[in-house]
């Protein structure tokens, strides 16, 4: 079951424009630019994600401590995409952590990874660690493009529901991408094509999930071939999938208002078990 959501960056003005052939050009005008602002500073700040981050304990109370009730959250991984690393997930980082996700994590998968299904693998034991050492027994993940799809494989196929709350994807190619097919020396490309063992695999039946998935997917994505293959469409999956207008793949993880979107998605758990199926909960950001 899904439901869509439209998630406007633009100002309205800009939609409303009568010339509609001269609105989409500014638009991916000022899209195209974006991407290139993006890129350039991720490539100043990439050196900075290349190793694992450092795993800390969380400090727990002191036993004695008066202690004021407050909602525990799930702690939060976040998952790169193809031939990238945690450093993209700078500025979503600190969003989350300002509006209370005490508890971030990151995984680097390397860019030699050839198979999706060991990276979920990876991804299996990461979180295990994760629960075992903070002591909760879920998490949310945030994975950007390749990263999305390694998740829903763990999720979907390796038993991970159980530990996945919430699944929010970024620009993720669920049903495959045909762009640049010069790179299909690369076998994880390949895996991300449409029609491949793994996207396969994705479309089987998976009875009794328990993960909630969102997944943003932007009209002006230059990774996605067709632009609706970061949709979510699997009938025994409860999914949620949002439209981001105006903006392009690298700015899924950056972007302000995509950012109070996962907020809000994280947030959302309970409600969307309460939504009617198939009920699209009007997120929108202006």
């Amino acid at each position: 079951m899904k439901a869509t959501t439209a998630l406007p960056i633009l100002p309205l003005c800009q939609r409303l424009l009568p010339w509609r052939l001269a609105g989409l050009s500014i638009t991916l005008l000022k899209a195209t630019a974006l991407e290139i602002v993006i890129l350039a500073g991720h490539l100043l700040l990439y050196p900075s994600g290349i190793t694992q981050e450092r795993r800390v304990a969380p400090e727990l109370p002191q036993p004695d401590a008066p202690q004021l009730p407050t909602e525990r959250k799930p702690p939060v991984v976040l998952l790169h995409g193809f031939i990238d690393n945690r450093s993209v997930f700078v500025l979503l980082r600190r969003s989350l952590a300002q509006h209370g996700r005490q508890h971030v994590e990151s995984l680097n998968y390397s860019p030699l990874t050839c198979d999706i299904r060991t990276a979920a693998e990876l991804l299996g034991r990461h979180i295990e660690e994760i629960c075992e050492r903070t002591g909760n027994r879920e998490v949310d993940i945030v994975g950007h493009s390749l990263g999305g799809l390694i998740a829903r494989y763990y999720v979907q196929r390796l038993g991970g529901d159980v530990r996945v709350r919430t699944l929010v994807t970024l620009g993720t190619p669920h049903s495959g991408t045909r762009i640049a097919p010069l790179l299909d020396a690369h076998p994880i490309v390949r895996q991300m094509r449409p029609g491949s063992e793994v996207i396969e695999e994705l479309r089987q039946a998976a009875p009794d999930c328990h993960t909630q998935f969102v997944s943003f997917w932007s009209d002006l994505d230059q990774m996605m071939d067709p632009l609706d293959s970061a949709c979510l469409d699997h009938p025994d999956l409860t999914s949620r999938n949002v439209q981001v207008s105006g903006i392009g793949h690298l700015a899924l993880p950056v972007h302000p208002a995509v950012a109070n979107g996962i907020r809000q998605a994280l947030d959302a758990e309970e409600a969307a078990e309460a939504r009617p199926a198939g009920r699209a909960d009007g997120l929108t950001v202006a």
